[in-house]
């Protein structure tokens, strides 16, 4: 199954909402992004809300005021302070409430009196977590970004064999999966300084972004039960943008064998506004190997993922320092990229993340992995942009960086834009480093590069 266009993506539509017509809006009528919130500094029930323009639509208020005809049932799931239950619904019933919705805020709209009471300016909104997320599950989705990470431990060889075979992924920690303008503490953890023989204790001297995409399932699978790829996108709900943290010396210590453990489950931070599948079908584009690299089995292949697995959203990665922000300096642009890059399209990670009987639950979040592109300006991470830390990125007020220090900001953002289609967003990912706790650890030691002998795959 793949989305198609219908009249809530017609470009002319306008909404009576006058801040959705901008231009320059994330989240025009042609949007339509759900997420959870309250009014900030308030008492109030988080519920499910409708990002337009600069407003968010209180959907908890809509259904008491206008229950939409054929898509109660999914208005009422929205009262809630998770999506999860809108999200098991599946795709007539969400895609039925995103008509209703787009029809009560066009302009003309009969209810667009009654339901003007029911808009919150984004600005004085609390968002948070829009789904409770049972399992966190994060891929290893761009070629570039194994190949360019690859190189430096394995320059002959810096893909492992498995890579064009099989979507790679590991188990991440749900619990600590934040919503944008998160601040977690930097990590610490052990790791292994060049040349020594024995490890050393203390934060982590070389955190990281990670770019990425995620992915919120909607409708699950029983245990047991595989998804087929031509069913695969009936099971997700939407994407959001994702900063997979992670503290390079202590991941290149502990990975091996098991992978990825305390250098990544510190924090992950997402953006709260899901944009739902639907919204991003004037966007797809054909997935297909290219050159020598081998077709996926036939378990990720299929006529629908090969005409419109690829989705076309642009993404940029900006940081803003201390000082930055002190002095009104905005957040720098390191890199900008695509989803277009990744290697394994949304519905080949469902298939193989399922094929095994693997049960999937509504609000599941998956992440891409980081998604650089193919060439050094579109590296998803300052692992790739510094060469391992081996170069420094100067920013605006001359301050350099390698790797992140306290204080930092990183802030993703990503769009969809083509001709003959209004342009949509995701509004920001923004994540902010402070100081590691001073009793989590006896002694700050000194920085040291990675190992070679300690590989950093993702």
């Amino acid at each position: 199954m793949t989305w198609t266009v219908n009249e809530t993506h017609d470009a002319a539509l306008l909404s009576w909402v006058q801040s959705a017509n901008h231009p320059d809006s994330d989240f025009p009528i042609q949007n339509l992004p759900f997420g959870v919130f309250r009014r900030a500094e308030t008492a109030e029930p988080f519920r499910g809300g409708v990002a337009i323009g600069d407003q968010i639509l209180d959907l908890r208020a809509v259904k008491d005021r206008v229950p939409f005809a054929g898509a109660a049932e999914a208005l009422a799931a929205c009262s809630e302070p998770a999506l999860n239950r809108l999200m098991s619904m599946g795709p007539a019933a969400q895609s039925q409430l995103r008509l209703c919705l787009s029809r009560a805020l066009r302009s003309g709209s009969e209810h667009a009196a009654v339901l003007q009471a029911d808009l919150v300016p984004q600005a004085d909104a609390e968002l948070q977590v829009p789904a409770n997320i049972g399992d966190y599950t994060d891929f290893y989705a761009s070629i570039h970004h194994a190949t360019s990470v690859g190189k430096q431990f394995r320059p002959d060889n810096p893909l492992f064999p498995n890579y064009r075979w099989v979507p790679i992924a590991y188990h991440g920690r749900s619990s600590s999966i934040g919503t944008s303008e998160q601040r977690f503490h930097r990590p610490v953890g052990q790791s292994m300084p060049p040349g020594a023989d024995t490890p050393v204790f203390g934060p982590s001297r070389r955190l990281d972004f990670e770019l990425e995409a995620g992915i919120f399932i909607g409708a699950g699978n029983a245990l047991g039960d595989s998804i087929p790829i031509a069913d695969a996108e009936k099971h997700v709900f939407g994407m959001c943008l994702l900063n997979d943290w992670s503290a390079r010396d202590i991941q290149g210590w502990e990975y091996q064998p098991l992978g990825p453990f305390l250098a990544k489950n510190f924090a992950t931070t997402i953006s709260p506004w899901i944009v739902t599948l639907e919204a991003l079908a004037p966007f797809r584009l054909p997935f297909s190997r290219v050159g020598a690299d081998p077709q996926p089995l036939a378990y990720l292949d299929g006529p629908a993922d090969r005409a419109a697995g690829g989705i076309d959203i642009h993404l940029e990665v900006a940081l803003q320092t201390t000082s930055m922000r002190d002095r009104g300096i905005p957040a720098q642009r390191l890199a900008a990229s695509n989803f277009r890059h990744a290697y394994w399209t949304v519905a080949q990670m469902v298939a193989h993340h399922t094929v095994n009987g693997c049960n999937l639950r509504p609000g599941d979040l998956f992440g891409s992995g980081t998604l650089s592109g193919p060439s050094p300006a579109e590296a998803g991470s300052l692992l790739e942009l510094t060469d391992g830390g081996k170069r420094t990125i100067e920013l605006p007020n001359s301050e350099v960086r390698r790797f992140l220090e306290d204080g930092d900001a990183v802030v993703l953002r990503g769009w969809c834009e083509r001709q003959g289609h209004r342009r949509i967003g995701f509004g920001s990912c923004r994540g902010t480093v402070l100081p590691a706790h001073p009793a989590a650890h006896p002694a700050h030691p000194a920085a040291h590069p990675a190992s070679p002998s300690s590989p950093v795959l993702n």
